[in-house]
C-alpha cells in the first residue's frame, strides 16, 4: 500500500525532503492520486452533505436566473460563475480545516478576490472565443468561405453526399482545432480560480502555474478525468438526480486536487 502523508493523500517521492513550499508550477505528484482526490473530495462532501447540496441548488438557481436575462444577465452569469466557485472552494478548505460550512461560504469572494476572478473568467471566455475564430478560419481556407456560408444554410439531412462529406468534414477539423487549442486553455484555467480564492494569486500569474501544474500532472489529471466521466455517465443515469451529489464532491475534489499540488507543507 502507498504510505500516507499527514493530509490523507498518498506520500510521493518527486517532493524533496523537508521541502516547504512549491515550486511555481506545484509539486508533481503520482498518478494515483487522480482518484484519491476523488476520494478526498466524498469526506469533505460527506462532513456537511444537506450544506452542500443545498449550496449547489442555491448556485445553479443563481445562474439559471442570471441567463434568463437578455444579453447582461447571459454576460453576468458567466462572469460571476469563477466568483461562485470560488466561494465554494474557501468552504471546501473551511471544512478541510475542521470548521464548518455555511452558506456565507458560498459568498466569500465578494471581497478584493472579486476582480481577479471576474477578470479570470474574462480571459477564459476570451481565450474560447478566439479559438472558435481560429477553427472557423482554417475551415474557411480549407473548404472556402462560399461553400462554408451554403453549408450553414443548408440543412445537412437534406443535402446529396458529396455536401453531407463536406459538412461533415468541416465540422470534424473545427472540433480537432478547437479539442488541441482548447486543451491548454482549460489546462491554465483549471486551477485558476482555486490559486487567486486560496492564496491570492493575480489573474495571469495563476494560469500560468494552473498550466504549469496541469502540463507536470497529466497522469493524475488524466485518471481523475477519466474517473469524472464514469461517476457523470452514473449520476446521469437515475434521472441526473445524482448530479445533486455528484456536483459538490467534485467542487471539493477540485480543491483537493488544489491542496495536493499547491500545499505549502508538504513533507
Amino acid at each position: 500500500m502507498e504510505p500516507q502523508s499527514p493530509s490523507g493523500l498518498p506520500a510521493t517521492s518527486s517532493i524533496p525532503e523537508g521541502a516547504t513550499a512549491p515550486p511555481p508550477g506545484g509539486w508533481t505528484v503520482a498518478s494515483g492520486h487522480g482518484a484519491t482526490w476523488w476520494r478526498e473530495g466524498w469526506r469533505l462532501f460527506a462532513a456537511f452533505p444537506v450544506v452542500w447540496i443545498a449550496m449547489t441548488v442555491l448556485f445553479v438557481v443563481l445562474m439559471f436566473v442570471l441567463a434568463l436575462v437578455p444579453i447582461l444577465g447571459h454576460v453576468a452569469s458567466t462572469v460571476l460563475y469563477p466568483v461562485l466557485v470560488g466561494g465554494l472552494l474557501v468552504g471546501a478548505r473551511a471544512v478541510d480545516r475542521g470548521e464548518a460550512l455555511t452558506f456565507n461560504h458560498l459568498f466569500a469572494c465578494f471581497d478584493q478576490r472579486l476582480g481577479p476572478l471576474v477578470i479570470a473568467g474574462l480571459l477564459y471566455i476570451a481565450g474560447w472565443f478566439v479559438i472558435w475564430l481560429v477553427a472557423i478560419a482554417i475551415c474557411i481556407a480549407l473548404f472556402g468561405f462560399d461553400s462554408i456560408a451554403a453549408l450553414m444554410a443548408t440543412d445537412p439531412t437534406q443535402g446529396d453526399f458529396s455536401g453531407l462529406a463536406t459538412f461533415g468534414m468541416a465540422v470534424f477539423v473545427a472540433l480537432l482545432v478547437v479539442l488541441v487549442l482548447g486543451t491548454p486553455l482549460i489546462m491554465a484555467y483549471w486551477f485558476a480560480p482555486a490559486l487567486i480564492a486560496l492564496r491570492g494569486d493575480r489573474p495571469v500569474a495563476a494560469m500560468k502555474a494552473s498550466f504549469s501544474a496541469s502540463l507536470r500532472n497529466v497522469s493524475p489529471l488524466l485518471i481523475y478525468s477519466l474517473l469524472g466521466m464514469l461517476f457523470g455517465l452514473l449520476a446521469t443515469l437515475p434521472f441526473g438526480l445524482g448530479w445533486f451529489v455528484l456536483a459538490p464532491v467534485f467542487l471539493a475534489s477540485v480543491y483537493v486536487s488544489y491542496r495536493d499540488i499547491f500545499a505549502a507543507d508538504r513533507k
